[in-house]
């Protein structure tokens, strides 16, 4: 009860708060009435007639005055901030001055009740509905105008990409935003049927072929693509064409991005450099992931790291019995814990501190976990850094591998998923050669258990740890210069959340055995890269930030590849993921090589240790210099 009160007083507070912002509204309001008294019979009668004929009907502008104060104050016409109404305000002004003339004319009619009378009023009701909201749409359109005039040589002068509904929406934003200071030089849209129409007063200046001359004759300082519903293809070529012009680019997100946004400006960002791969979003059967994730155990190795922790957060949106987040490494397991407890304090995911080197603590977390699913993602992936260590790449990659892989067998996992990389196939380092060796070592552990042994193969993926573009991104902070090892060189590349969401489809598929494909889409040359990472970042490559080329790192090739030669692709039903044909392994032999590589990995020998990586892995190149 005592709720209810303090919010009705709240109300007639806010009411009467805005009949006194308005007062000079509602003051002009009140002399509308006798100007538009005056006015109609101007239009009939001589100045002095006029004049004469309104002073002796005093008392019907007086009522016609009180019916419109009142009916407008009840409708709310005076709580609304004009400079900013919209068109539910104006809808709300026409349809008080409708009624509050409608109750008016009925009032000097049957009061004086004279035809006269209802002539004049009649016309005077229009003139004093025109009057009063003409007065808003001015005051509206004086604000605007010197918004757009004052202090314009501060503001940023943008170019907006589509004049679609987003596009009209976003001009709103900021037109009605002192805090946004931009100045909208006008539209750009590929229809032709909107050419040269005016939209909020902005003009729309041509298509997507006219934005270079259009960005140097307006002095265009940033351009916003506003093309939310556009395919990521659409979008990259705009893209490509906006990033020669010199402007800073941003973009409006796809409408699921933007949906819970309160404004539509809000929502923009700065075009990344996903947005120039045109990687379609991806298509998942959340049914098949789901049958297997939810109610279930899932342990994820290197859960911490890039991957790892991507997978972690897609696994915990299929609700799984307990996620068991295993790595070595504390801050990053500790921050991902608190970041999955945040999203899911019904579901809080276990993080256990071990090495996949450790076999006594592997037994013991499978023994309390049990899980049914797991993971494997723990792994040293620094190409170079593995060429000076490779030891340690012995240890952790093939003997942490094969740990795992003996407790899930040890234990009944149901599915045991290893993530792998292109660098397995053909390779020339020996990170990629002791991925290769686990690859073998999952298809031999196939014909010994009844745990499903499946790897997943991709390339690199944008923002890991270790990823080139964390790289060229500091590297322009500190004013260049940025370094590429080879103007040719090249690689595919994917986002962290479309591996990990893959990897959860290609689970679904596994049989046992498979090592699977995912769709990498084109080679990307590192070079071009860099190049578009310092247009987005707002300067001229080679002139405000120079490129340099270092020479090809020790292991490191030109080009990778996703397939070994004697490998076929088999389609699954998801059009981005393939299963490479089985290579038959000679198990005793493997198990041979393993033996060998265990003792010679405690050694300091780098080469002795390379020379047994070799045998085991008959692709594997060596090259001793950078070429």
């Amino acid at each position: 009860m005592r709720e209810a009160t303090i919010n009705k007083k709240k109300k007639q507070f806010e009411f009467m708060g805005g009949v006194i912002r308005n007062r000079y509204l509602f003051i002009a309001d009140l002399l509308f009435i006798p100007i538009a008294y005056l006015a109609s019979l101007l239009l009939i009668n001589n100045i002095f007639s006029a004049v004469n004929i309104a002073l002796s009907n005093i008392p019907a502008i007086l009522i016609t005055d009180i019916i419109f104060a009142i009916i407008n104050m009840l409708c709310g016409v005076y709580t609304v901030m004009w400079i900013y109404g919209g068109t539910k305000d104006y809808v709300r002004i026409t349809g008080s001055c409708a009624a509050a003339s409608i109750i008016a004319l009925a009032a000097n009619v049957i009061i004086f009740q004279e035809s006269f009378y209802f002539k004049i009023s009649l016309c005077v009701m229009v003139v004093a509905s025109v009057e009063i909201i003409g007065s808003r749409m001015l005051i509206r359109a004086i604000h605007n105008l010197y918004n757009t005039t004052s202090n314009s040589s501060d503001k940023k002068r943008l170019l907006i990409i589509g004049a679609g509904s987003s596009a009209t929406i976003v001009l709103r934003d900021i037109s009605n935003n002192d805090n946004l200071n931009y100045d909208v030089v006008g539209f750009i849209d590929d229809d032709p049927a909107k050419k040269n129409i005016r939209i909020y007063g902005e003009k729309v200046l041509g298509n997507r072929n006219d934005i270079r001359r259009i960005c140097r004759e307006k002095r265009v300082d940033e351009i916003l693509i506003a093309l939310p519903s556009a395919t990521m293809q659409e979008r990259k070529r705009i893209i490509e064409i906006c990033n020669e012009t010199g402007c800073k680019i941003k973009i409006l997100p796809s409408i699921d991005q933007i949906i819970d946004q309160n404004n539509m400006y809000s929502s923009v960002r700065n075009v990344e450099i996903e947005d120039l791969l045109a990687r379609e979003p991806i298509k998942l059967d959340n049914t098949e992931i789901g049958n297997y994730i939810t109610g279930k155990v899932i342990l994820v190795t290197g859960g911490g790291g890039s991957i790892g922790s991507e997978l972690c957060r897609q696994i915990m949106r299929f609700n799984p019995a307990k996620l068991v987040i295993l790595d070595i490494y504390e801050n990053n397991a500790y921050e991902l814990q608190m970041e999955l407890n945040r999203k899911y304090p019904n579901n809080k995911p276990d993080v256990v501190i071990a090495s996949v080197r450790d076999m006594d603590r592997l037994e013991s977390i499978f023994e309390e976990y049990k899980p049914y699913i797991v993971f494997h993602a723990a792994a040293h992936k620094h190409v170079p850094l593995m060429e000076d260590s490779p030891g340690e790449a012995i240890k952790n990659n093939v003997f942490g591998t094969l740990n795992v892989a003996k407790c899930a067998d040890k234990y009944g996992v149901k599915k045991f998923v290893m993530i792998s990389t292109d660098k397995a196939v053909n390779p020339t380092n020996v990170m990629g050669a002791t991925k290769r060796i686990c690859e073998m070592i999952v298809q031999c552990m196939q014909k010994i258990s009844k745990t499903e042994f499946v790897a997943v193969r991709f390339g690199n993926v944008l923002g890991s740890n270790g990823s080139v573009i964390p790289l060229f991104k500091r590297q322009i902070e500190n004013g260049g210069p940025v370094t590429v090892t080879h103007k040719d060189i090249t690689r595919f590349f994917m986002t962290i959340p479309e591996a990990a969401q893959l990897v959860l489809q290609a689970a679904s598929y596994a049989k046992g055995g498979e090592i699977f494909v995912l769709d990498m889409g084109e080679p990307v040359k590192i070079y071009d890269l860099a190049r578009n990472l310092i247009r987005l970042s707002g300067y001229r490559p080679d002139i405000d930030i120079k490129i340099e080329f270092c020479g090809l790192r020790p292991g490191e090739k030109l080009y990778e590849e996703l397939l070994m030669d004697e490998e076929g692709l088999t389609e699954t039903s998801h059009n981005k993921i393939f299963i490479g044909k089985p290579i038959d392994i000679d198990m005793e032999r493997l198990d041979l090589m393993l033996k060998k590589l265990e003792i010679v990995e405690i050694s300091d020998d780098n080469e002795a240790i390379k020379d047994v990586v070799a045998e085991v892995v008959p692709t594997y190149v060596r090259r001793k210099k950078a070429v």
